[in-house]
C-alpha cells in the first residue's frame, strides 16, 4: 500500500510541478503582451500604423507629406493596409506567445495543451494569422464569393 500511495504523490507532485509551470510561462506571455507595441508602413509607404499591447490603434502617421497628392480613397486604403497590417503582426505574436501552451505538458504528456479561442484573444486579426493551414482572410472569402457569385450569374446567362 505503501508503494501504491508513494506513486500517487509523485504524479501529484509532477501535476504541480507541471501546473507551476503552465503558469509561469503564461505570467510570461502576459508580460510580454503588456509590453507590445508595433508599427508597420503602408506598402506605398505613405502611413505608418501603430499598435498596443490589446492590438489597438495606438497611433498613426502620414510620412513624407505623400498624403497630400492621395486621393481620399488612396489615402483610406493605405491607412486601412497600414493598420490591418500592423494588427496582423499583433496577432502573429500573440500566437507565438501562447501557441506553446496548447501543446502537451513535457512533464506530464498525457495532460492535453490548453485550448485557445483565438478568435476571442486577436478577434478579426486572427484570420490573418500566417502558418495555419486553410486560414483565409476575412477579403480573401469576401473575393472568393464574389468570384463564385460572379460564376453562378455568368453560368445562368449562358443557359438563358
Amino acid at each position: 500500500m505503501s508503494d501504491h500511495v508513494e506513486k500517487l504523490e509523485q504524479k501529484l507532485a509532477q501535476a504541480n510541478a507541471g501546473l507551476e509551470s503552465v503558469q509561469a510561462a503564461v505570467a510570461a506571455a502576459e508580460r510580454q503582451m503588456n509590453a507590445f507595441s508595433a508599427s508597420v508602413m503602408s506598402r506605398d509607404g505613405s502611413v505608418e500604423a501603430t499598435v498596443g499591447a490589446q492590438g489597438e490603434l495606438a497611433g498613426l502617421r502620414f510620412l513624407d507629406g505623400k498624403y497630400r497628392t492621395m486621393s481620399a480613397s488612396q489615402l483610406a486604403d493605405a491607412v486601412l493596409d497600414a493598420v490591418q497590417e500592423a494588427r496582423s503582426h499583433h496577432a502573429r505574436a500573440v500566437r507565438d506567445l501562447f501557441e506553446p501552451l496548447t501543446r502537451p505538458s513535457a512533464l506530464m504528456p498525457e495532460l492535453p495543451g490548453m485550448e485557445i479561442d483565438w478568435d476571442r484573444i486577436v478577434g478579426p486579426a486572427a484570420d490573418a494569422l500566417p502558418g495555419e493551414p486553410g486560414v483565409r482572410s476575412a477579403n480573401d472569402r469576401l473575393r472568393d464569393e464574389i468570384d463564385e457569385d460572379d460564376d453562378t450569374s455568368d453560368r445562368a446567362s449562358r443557359r438563358r
